[in-house]
């Protein structure tokens, strides 16, 4: 019987299969959005098995736990390491048709050489084989990134961060690991408490008071100058919501002011407020020549109980049915008539939205970059096969899809590196089904560099990477 994942998984005719084998599968990953511990890539850490290297921080598995009965004791608790992968095992059946079950065995195969499902049945000897290979330095941090062909990743850093990890890691890693800029902190200005207690923060990261809405500016530049020293060249907003309402920096220091001294901020002073923090920080992200993601769309901790339980980040996050796309398009007007739109990738989570995303942010590409305005890849909830393959579809109605750059994990998980692979190969059996059908031609030569530029060389281009430096 032919195990389940097998050289054509995914690939349904034999041009889907030239044209992974072929072009896709050999290329290096670039990984450019990602939330791993920059500390355990700096201590080149070994977990030592694979509960604490597969399940310790992915929420998707956890959802599924909870949602097969599974008692939290067993997920974050403080069952033992055998017991977490034992109920995680006797999940794994229930997950099949979802992207779960295709990664669990993906993930198995690739790191672990394990064929076998993973049932209650066959739990303890995959147990007990993975664990004697993640206890071997061939399954520290840096050798797992080395064995997925990474080249470079970037991970995801508040502004109050201070590098040191990211140092350490330049200094013995061939490998180019470095951060994106992610001030969500300061957008969240409602919560006065919380505001006033991350503005301490800044403060001792950046030896800077903090008296003014100038003087917040002053220290959110003085830390991007950090990054940017680094080499980070780009920006993370999870904005979850979009709002546009414009003011000018009198008012938004008299809001800072109000919520410095504890005063209660209305919602448009919330909205004005943000706006004009996001306006300041996407103008260094254009002065500096970066990038800059938006996340749009999530409704994060729904569930307050399991959030102040367990913790933000635990699997209590929904998909939010929000209408932003026209405050959107305001504030991208706002910055294009001040010529100050830069690069920009957009993730949205609502798949309803993808249409309207995608036929608003090509209104705003202007000729200066290949792919300036990019529409980014399946994001959280989308990234399973039927949603890589609706954002495939509607780049290519909507768009230009031969300027895409590609796939990202957003994972926590040093296991989630055959996510590429997974996108990989939807995307060539995408392609290769449209062949068969005659919706596109059968050019080895077209076929070839849209897939490489897709999987590769487009985010290795739109980044600006070193790759003299980096490549080898």
């Amino acid at each position: 019987m032919r195990p389940f994942i097998h050289d054509n998984f995914l690939l349904s005719n034999k041009h889907s299969e030239r044209l992974y084998h072929e072009y896709a599968s050999h290329l290096p990953i670039i990984d450019f959005h990602n939330h791993l511990i920059p500390k355990d890539i700096a201590e080149d850490r070994i977990f030592g098995n694979i509960s604490k290297l597969w399940l310790e921080g992915d929420h998707y598995k956890w959802r599924a736990m909870r949602a097969n009965g599974i008692h939290e004791k067993y997920i974050t608790g403080k069952g033992s390491d055998w017991e977490k992968f034992e109920h995680w095992s006797m999940t794994v059946p229930k997950t099949l048709r979802s992207p779960l079950y295709h990664w669990t065995h993906l993930e198995l195969n690739r790191y672990f050489d394990v064929d076998d499902l993973l049932d209650a049945t066959s739990a303890r000897a995959i147990y007990d084989h993975c664990n004697a290979k993640a206890q071997t330095k061939e399954f520290s941090t840096q050798n797992l990134l080395r064995k997925m062909n990474v080249k470079y990743l970037c991970t995801t850093e508040d502004p109050v961060y201070d590098l040191g990890w990211h140092q350490k890691i330049r200094e013995n890693f061939e490998i180019e690991v470095c951060t994106a800029f992610r001030p969500d902190n300061v957008l969240n200005i409602s919560n006065t408490g919380a505001f006033a207690s991350y503005l301490r923060e800044l403060e001792k990261v950046s030896g800077l008071e903090i008296r003014s809405y100038q003087s917040l500016c002053q220290v959110l530049e003085v830390r991007h100058d950090a990054f940017h020293e680094f080499g980070s060249r780009l920006a993370d907003f999870a904005l979850d919501w979009f709002v546009f309402f414009e003011i000018s920096d009198a008012e938004a220091d008299r809001i800072f002011r109000k919520a410095m001294a504890g005063g209660e901020i209305t919602p448009s002073e919330s909205d004005g407020f943000r706006t004009s923090i996001l306006s300041f920080l996407c103008e260094l992200n254009n002065n500096r020549n970066w990038a800059q993601q938006f996340h749009m769309g999530a409704l994060r901790n729904v569930n307050l109980k399991g959030t102040n339980e367990i913790g933000s980040a635990s699997g209590f996050d929904a998909i939010n049915d929000l209408s932003y796309v026209a405050q959107m398009g305001r504030f991208l007007n706002m910055m294009e008539v001040r010529g100050k739109l830069t690069k920009s990738i957009f993730f949205n989570l609502n798949p309803r939205d993808n249409a309207a995303v995608l036929a608003l942010i090509y209104s705003f590409n202007d000729g200066s970059v290949e792919g300036k305005m990019q529409y980014g890849p399946a994001w959280w909830f989308l990234d399973q096969k039927d949603g890589i393959e609706s954002q495939l579809n509607d780049l290519s109605a909507y768009g230009v899809i031969g300027n895409f750059i590609g796939m990202l994990t957003d994972s926590r998980s040093f296991l989630s590196f055959p996510r590429h692979e997974y996108f990989r190969r939807i995307l060539c059996n995408t392609l290769g089904k449209d062949v068969e059908e005659g919706m596109i031609p059968d050019d080895d030569s077209l076929l070839k560099s849209t897939i490489e530029n897709i999987c590769y060389k487009n985010v290795k281009k739109y980044l600006g990477l070193n790759y003299e430096r980096i490549f080898q």
